[in-house]
């Protein structure tokens, strides 16, 4: 039995991994202790006790096979029972299953939790497999008291040859909606006794009003959130009269003494800088080249130089981020990064490592400092984190331009979202590729304020001129 206990027992590790995502912890638990106690006690073995212990750290079993390791008497009945239901043949037959395509069986769902108005609903979106194609997302509250559900068939499109990605995608999608529209107030009538809740057939695709940004290097957003792959020509356009026209407004507002300033730049291209059309020269977190605003095609575009302190937009609606992505509230710069991976095996000893207990967590954001210093980083408490100067996990209570509750961030089914909660101030996040911007759409450089303003219909575009 030796030589295969490292292929089995690596398997094993695989397989716990596995179980617990088909919701089955406790089989993860038990398969991992038998195989930390099947072979010698030494590093490999650890690592498998470590993990079941970190799934269930009150597991008798693994417990057990804590002490048949260390050479402890005791009552071995459970763990040799678990060891005769996870022999090698066991682990070989699930390997097999677990490698066949799984989309004859209902996949595993969503699961979250949503603050809403100082309580916590849950959302769960389930599959019923192809031989029921439905997916149904249920809203709980008090505990369990089902609020509003959605049913969704996908009857026509189980002959799909990626039936099994099209069906992931609109299991996200339909979570998302969920919560997208508890968090805007669609059914408070309903949480209030005001209309009957239950269950909605819907005959249409999942609609998720959640708006991308153009966040990430090279990326190009259109203004409805779109990401399209072609880039703006860069470099000036002028061509004829189009050099001599003004086509939008900057309204600059300074936040150390409130005094404005406003920009109408001539031509298709202006540079946000101290060298620029758009200069700020008072702004000194601002770079000499910090951006340029460029009409393209019917379109106006932001796109970041990447070489300063970056460009803030103003979001107006729920936004999708990516780790790594920056934001302002109030006079504080933030990022959301994913969580570094634990560390918690055991020692050489072996000893475990004593520390307060882990809670579940999907992200956690970092605040930055002048100077590139980081600053306090708090973990989201499972999916969702708030921000404000009153209430929430992250609080700001000095600075006067944060609101009481200004912002969440949340994880909802593997997609990280933010959303203003009607701050006073605004949310801005920061603009690293190409962003379609629209009238009315406010950035942030520094500590200064631009609100844009369309004064003439762009080049190549059939608006109406706005009146200035």
């Amino acid at each position: 039995m030796a030589p295969s206990v490292t292929p089995t027992r690596q398997a094993a590790m695989r397989l716990a991994g596995w179980l617990v995502d088909k919701g089955r912890p406790d089989d993860a638990v038990a398969l991992l202790a038998v195989w930390a106690a099947a072979g010698p006690n030494d590093a490999e073995g650890q690592s498998l006790l470590a993990e079941a212990l970190r799934i269930q750290p009150t597991s008798g079993v693994a417990r057990l096979a804590f002490k048949r390791m260390e050479g402890i008497s005791d009552d071995f009945t459970p763990l040799n029972a678990a060891i005769t239901k996870w022999s090698a043949d066991e682990i070989q037959r699930l390997e097999s299953e677990r490698s066949r395509p799984s989309v004859l069986r209902a996949q595993v769902g969503f699961n979250n939790n949503v603050k809403y108005k100082n309580q916590t609903f849950h959302i769960q979106t389930e599959d019923s497999g192809l031989e029921k194609p439905h997916i149904v997302t249920h809203l709980f509250a008090d505990g369990g008291r089902i609020i509003k559900s959605h049913r969704r068939s996908y009857a026509k499109e189980v002959h799909r040859s990626d039936v099994g990605t099209f069906v992931r995608q609109m299991m996200k999608d339909q979570q998302l909606e969920m919560a997208l529209a508890l968090r805007t107030g669609r059914f408070d009538a309903i949480l209030e006794g005001h209309a009957p809740g239950g269950i909605e057939e819907l005959d249409y695709p999942p609609k998720v009003e959640l708006k991308r940004l153009a966040t990430q290097n090279k990326s190009r957003v259109l203004a409805d959130g779109q990401r399209v792959n072609a880039t703006p020509p860069d470099g000036l356009q002028h061509r004829g009269e189009e050099s001599l026209r003004s086509y939008f407004r900057l309204t600059a507002v300074r936040r150390s003494d409130r005094s404005s300033v406003t920009y109408e730049p001539v031509g298709t291209e202006a540079i946000i800088g101290r060298r620029g059309a758009i200069s700020l020269p008072d702004e000194s977190f601002c770079h000499p080249m910090e951006a340029a605003i460029r009409i393209r095609s019917g379109r106006i575009w932001l796109h970041d130089f990447e070489s300063g302190n970056g460009v803030f937009l103003r979001i107006k609606a729920p936004v999708e981020l990516e780790f790594g992505d920056e934001f302002i509230v109030g006079d504080q710069l933030l990022r959301v990064d994913r969580n570094s991976q634990p560390h918690d095996e055991p020692d050489d000893g072996p000893t475990y490592f004593y520390s307060s207990p882990r809670w579940p967590s999907s992200f956690r954001v970092i605040q930055l400092f002048e100077g590139g210093a980081t600053g306090a980083c708090v973990l989201a408490h499972g999916n969702t984190l708030q921000i404000g100067s009153v209430a929430g996990d992250f609080v700001f209570p000095s600075d006067v331009m944060v609101s009481p509750q200004h912002c969440m961030v949340e994880e909802q089914a593997g997609v990280i979202v933010l959303t203003d909660l009607g701050s006073l101030a605004g949310v801005f996040v920061r603009i690293k590729g190409h962003q379609e911007l629209s009238d009315g759409d406010e950035l942030l450089v520094g500590r200064t304020r631009l609100v844009l303003t369309v004064i003439q219909p762009l080049p190549n575009s059939s608006s109406p001129p706005r009146q200035s």
